[in-house]
């Protein structure tokens, strides 16, 4: 294998980067991978399912995260390694690799099973979420042309090889940004999976019109929306007035707690309240819910189980955010390791952009000069600004027909915060004025 057909071989699977770790002896199938000391590497590598292995000692807990990965070998082919995981210690934080070499037909053990320093590790990301490793011996010329190579960015213990620019990413997208402003009111639209464009009638209709005058399509792999940057438009009254702007974060359904083992129609019955505009036969649940703040409506108040916001930390890996009533019965709680994976699938390039809408004679939008770009998050920044109030859970759940036919449910659990407090989730924030660019 040379440098530049292993090159290759991530080029045509989709990798736009490259990670390359010099490996230690302890770097080894025996005593794991080190990846990485904090949980923003989730944002590079993704992972498939998270499961908390909790032994009720802080000392010991951990997250133990599945992914598709699959070793190139020296013939150019793919050996997958269906019992790879990475291993997340919050207690440090810490990411280790492991399980690389199980039930893998063709893997490198000959390298990845021995105390061998400075072997190369390479890792990439294909545009299906695959993640594909290579290793090289110190002494091979693969190993060499790789150190020759000058002025190489880092990302932690990684060096990084791009294939495809992030900076001409960037320019581009701002580029694309810059000319959709100058449209002026855009009719509101939708492409569907092969491209064509629809009417799109809804009152959220802003984020898929941007999508569409972008040319992004639907698809069934969960990626960045436009060369690897995450979108999210917002609605605004004015674009000199954009930092009080209300933006959904996401959106994940309760994991325990009242609410899934009896179901919502019960959850509803139990904690819900008559609609407040007087519509016949209908129950709510709804309203601002911040940590420690009793709702006066539901008479619930949220909790963070299991993470220390003095030092930032996770502290049990069956940690948790909880609805709880007065009698300290969970009433819907969000495990932090589903919430692990739903915010680092698309989170680490994120760009926001506030948008001016009007109904009449037809739905358009307009879309503002004033974006703001964040780069490099972590799940423990989302729980830091839940801690000090600025995240806070504000659902949209009803069911008409509570008392009189079939119940009929709309179920919506959305966690939000102001545009203005955007900046605390990103290590990296830009703030940026399209027409200055």
């Amino acid at each position: 294998m040379t440098l530049d057909s292993l090159f290759s071989i991530f080029s045509a699977y989709g990798c736009k980067k490259i990670f390359v770790k010099s490996l230690s002896p302890n770097d080894n199938s025996k005593n794991q991978v080190y990846l990485a000391g904090s949980f923003d590497i989730l944002n590079v590598f993704p992972i498939k399912e998270i499961v908390a292995d909790s032994s009720g000692n802080w000392e010991r807990d951990r997250f133990k995260a599945s992914v598709d990965f699959l070793w190139i070998t020296e013939e150019g082919n793919l050996s997958p390694a269906p019992k790879s995981q990475l291993i997340l210690y919050p207690k440090y934080p810490e990411i280790r690799f492991s399980g690389f070499l199980q039930k893998s037909e063709n893997p490198p053990s000959g390298l990845m099973t021995i105390r061998l320093a400075e072997r190369l590790l390479f890792l990439a990301v294909t545009d299906h979420g695959q993640i594909l490793g290579y290793v090289a011996h110190p002494d091979s010329s693969l190993a060499t042309d790789f150190n020759s190579i000058k002025e190489l960015e880092e990302y932690g213990v990684f060096k990084v090889y791009e294939i495809q620019s992030e900076k001409v990413a960037k320019e581009e997208l701002l580029n694309q940004l810059q000319r959709i402003h100058n449209l002026g009111y855009i009719e509101s639209k939708r492409l569907d999976k092969d491209g064509s464009i629809l009417q799109c009638l809804a009152p959220n209709c802003g984020g898929y019109t941007l999508e569409a005058e972008l040319g992004i399509t639907p698809n069934g792999y969960s990626e960045p929306d436009f060369l690897g940057w995450e979108l999210k438009q917002f609605g605004v009254s004015n674009f000199l007035r954009t930092q009080s702007a209300i933006i959904t974060l996401m959106t994940p359904e309760p994991t325990g707690g009242f609410y899934k083992e009896q179901g919502v129609v019960e959850f509803l019955r139990k904690y819900g309240y008559p609609d407040r505009n007087g519509k016949e036969d209908r129950i709510n649940f709804g309203g601002v819910h911040r940590i420690g703040v009793l709702h006066p409506l539901t008479n619930l108040k949220m909790e963070l189980i299991g993470f220390d916001a003095d030092i930032g930390k996770i502290k049990n890996s069956d940690g948790r955010i909880a609805l709880i009533d007065d009698t300290g019965i969970e009433v819907a709680t969000w495990s932090f390791a589903s919430l692990l994976k739903h915010w680092n699938k698309k989170h680490n390039l994120a760009c926001y952009i506030p948008s001016l809408s009007q109904i009449k004679p037809e739905r358009k939008y307009w879309y503002g000069n004033k974006v703001t770009l964040g780069s490099g998050t972590d799940f423990t920044l989302v729980l830091q600004e839940m801690a000090a109030g600025n995240i806070y859970y504000d659902p949209g759940i009803k069911m008409e027909n509570a008392t009189k036919g079939t119940p009929k449910t709309k179920r919506r659990s959305q966690f939000r915060i102001k545009s203005g407090n955007l900046g605390n989730l990103y290590k990296m924030n830009e703030k940026l004025d399209l027409l200055n660019l």
